[in-house]
């Protein structure tokens, strides 16, 4: 069975940081690409950041470039999203997803169009 589980949420000032974690099970780490997504009360749900496993390249969403960083701990099949100098507009509820090496990474990640969900850990950031 194919698990990603999230945790690390929690309720920060803002300029505060948080380290979200996605640990996964069921499949093999390094043949899928790993992506954070998030979603906020009212609003449609928007992309963070991805990494591909096998080789660690990554993209970052414009709202986030230059303080959000994602990586991978392929020996614990886990994704990281290190989140600093975060802000108010970055509560949420943040995913991460898994799919396979096919199709465009980008455009996969710009549909959301990935295999695999993880429940969602809640962020909220306090101005």
């Amino acid at each position: 069975e194919v698990q990603l589980v999230e945790s690390g949420g929690g309720l920060v000032q803002a300029g505060g940081s948080l380290r979200l974690s996605c640990a996964t099970s069921g499949f093999t780490f390094d043949t899928y690409v790993i992506g954070w997504f998030r979603q906020a009360p009212g609003k449609e749900r928007e992309g963070v950041s991805y990494i591909s496993t096998r080789d660690g390249i990554t993209y970052y969403a414009d709202s986030v470039k230059g303080r959000f960083t994602i990586s991978s701990d392929n020996a614990k099949n886990t994704v990281y999203l290190q989140m600093n100098s975060l802000k108010p507009e970055d509560t949420a509820v943040y995913y991460c997803a898994a799919h396979d090496y096919s199709g465009s990474f980008y455009y996969r990640f710009l549909r959301g169009s990935y295999d695999y969900w993880g429940q969602g850990t809640q962020v909220t950031v306090s101005s």
